[in-house]
């Protein structure tokens, strides 16, 4: 009799336990499914809200450039905006010179050297003579007092204006801007200083432009407080390139953006051997890959 209440017990107690495991079983299904709908879901969500932002801001983007109050800059074939192409050396010499003798007396390039030009576009002697022209503020000397010397190869472009209140009192209080890293700092880069130096044109009929103003195409609001800087033959080329207002602005444009990137022709080319190293792999990730996975997927699993 003892057995067989035990038998009976052990039996109905084993029953419970697998119904224990089955619903316990049920539940973790019932979790697992909840969770993987609710993380598609969470997914979906989230798809669809970037979608959404994506589609929001590329409409916004289409409608701003057809905005009537600013006219944008054409993009415009340069030679140095391919992958492998380099800035070319000529260009950023010229473009120096019209830095130099037209925009210089505005316009500041604080934190470029003439150190730099050595071996890009200029020789060391020529950088030597040319910084020797201008005149520094150094000091102070023994009296405490500050000087003036010719300027060393160390010495950074010196500024027109001493601060700011005076480049705005000569400027009819507009501030020129620095022109070390103009070009990255507007939209367009090199299209739109292009575009903006050609862009000089009578206002149409029906436009006023305020006193001291300029109708500029491509200026937001298109009335600009700098005249026109670039007029053909305004200075003359030492290699004998024709001066013509487009040359000229396409030239210092160059040499603009060579001040904003220094390295825009070593980061290409460091770029370029990165890639043909990667490359160099792509064989043995191959080999390795159907080293590791032709035994995964030749694998045969039986479930009982």
């Amino acid at each position: 009799l003892g057995n067989t209440m035990l038998s009976n017990y052990s039996k109905h107690a084993t029953s419970k336990l697998l119904s224990l495991r089955q619903l316990q079983t049920a539940r973790k299904q019932k979790i697992s499914s909840f969770v993987k709908g609710k993380g598609k879901l969470l997914s979906g969500t989230a798809v669809a809200v970037v979608g959404a932002a994506t589609v929001t801001t590329y409409f916004l983007h289409q409608s701003a450039k057809a905005s009537e109050d600013e006219l944008h800059a054409p993009h415009l074939p340069w030679q140095h905006s391919g992958a492998l192409k380099t800035l070319d050396a000529a260009s950023i010499r010229r473009g120096y010179e019209v830095y130099r003798q037209v925009c210089a007396a505005c316009h500041s390039m604080e934190y470029i050297a003439f150190r730099n030009l050595v071996g890009v576009s200029h020789t060391e002697d020529e950088m030597k003579a040319i910084a020797a022209q201008a005149q520094i503020v150094d000091g102070p000397d023994d009296n405490g007092k500050m000087f003036k010397r010719p300027g060393r190869l160390s010495d950074y472009f010196p500024s027109p204006y001493t601060n700011d209140e005076e480049a705005r009192a000569a400027n009819n209080g507009a501030l020129p801007p620095d022109l070390s890293y103009i070009v990255l700092g507007v939209h367009g880069e090199e299209d739109y200083i292009f575009s903006l130096l050609t862009g000089y044109y009578d206002p149409p009929a029906g436009v006023v432009i305020g006193e001291d103003q300029h109708y500029n195409a491509y200026f937001a609001g298109q009335a600009i407080g700098m005249a026109q800087a670039l007029y053909n033959e305004i200075i003359e080329y030492e290699d004998g390139t024709p001066a013509t207002q487009s040359q000229l602005a396409k030239d210092v444009t160059v040499f603009l953006r060579w001040a904003a990137e220094p390295h825009h022709d070593k980061r290409k080319l460091y770029g370029f051997r990165a890639l043909c190293f990667a490359i160099m792999f792509v064989p043995l990730f191959w080999y390795q890959k159907k080293r590791v996975f032709s035994v995964i997927k030749s694998k045969k699993i039986a479930f009982k």
